[in-house]
């Protein structure tokens, strides 16, 4: 087994990226760590290559996703009303049910050898929650999870209006993982009407902009999810300025 850790992360933007490219961008670099892990598993400790770690930005065109576990029935649109709407869909091979993608949003994809953090995958889920949870305690608004759901929810307490602001959803192998989280930002809310998000039909949907009443600077909340995420996976984040697509 490896024992030396790289905590480095590089970070890489995409832009507004297809779905389909992003999904295939995500899968080279996780192959890629994959393989450097199954030639170090053949070596002894000290030829032994430390794995690559990233964490890609993008947002997506407006798309629907399905994960492995998840319902058609949950797809409140037949194929005719989504080319109407300029809506595309795909079944991934993630965890999770039906989300949406698209302008507004934050689509964060960490690719990350989790031996050089923790091999559990329940701590990395609720890290990327604990991301979440301390960018929007920085806008003055408390969030936090649920109990037995994935993601992150403002009015979690019992007695309030549960309202998802950012879904989460993940595929691992080896302990390389890839797919991750959607923070809604400036999102248009009204295309997870087509949907029940993430097979949940009794709670709402929210965004940043909507709980603020204003628009959100989109640049401004990256930067802010870039701090917290060195803070909560203690990493350094490091960028390369060379073309990334």
């Amino acid at each position: 087994m490896k024992t030396k850790q790289n905590r480095e992360v590089e970070f890489r933007h995409l832009g507004n990226i297809d779905y389909q490219e992003a999904w295939d961008y995500q899968s080279r670099l996780f192959d890629g760590i994959v393989e450097q892990k199954r030639a170090n598993y053949a070596l002894p400790a000290e030829e032994q290559r430390l794995c690559p770690n990233y964490l890609l930005f993008c947002s997506h065109p407006h798309v629907f996703t399905l994960g492995k576990t998840g319902s058609l029935q949950h797809l409140l649109l037949n194929e005719q009303q989504m080319r109407e709407k300029g809506i595309s869909f795909y079944k991934i091979n993630r965890g999770g049910d039906i989300t949406y993608h698209g302008p507004g949003q934050i689509v964060g994809y960490p690719i990350l050898d989790l031996d050089n953090f923790f091999t559990d995958i329940g701590r990395y889920i609720r890290s990327i929650e604990e991301v979440i949870i301390r960018t929007l305690a920085e806008y003055g608004l408390d969030a936090g999870r649920i109990e037995g759901l994935t993601g992150v929810w403002l009015g979690y307490k019992p007695g309030e209006v549960p309202r998802k602001i950012c879904a989460i959803g993940v595929r691992t192998s080896r302990w390389v993982t890839m797919h991750g989280f959607a923070f809604n930002i400036n999102t248009d809310l009204q295309y997870f009407n087509y949907i029940v998000p993430c097979g949940i039909s009794d709670k709402a949907v929210t965004s940043l902009a909507k709980e603020l009443g204003h628009e959100v600077n989109i640049q401004e909340v990256e930067e802010k999810l870039k701090r917290h995420f060195e803070a909560v996976f203690e990493c350094r984040l490091f960028e390369k300025h060379t073309a990334t697509r």
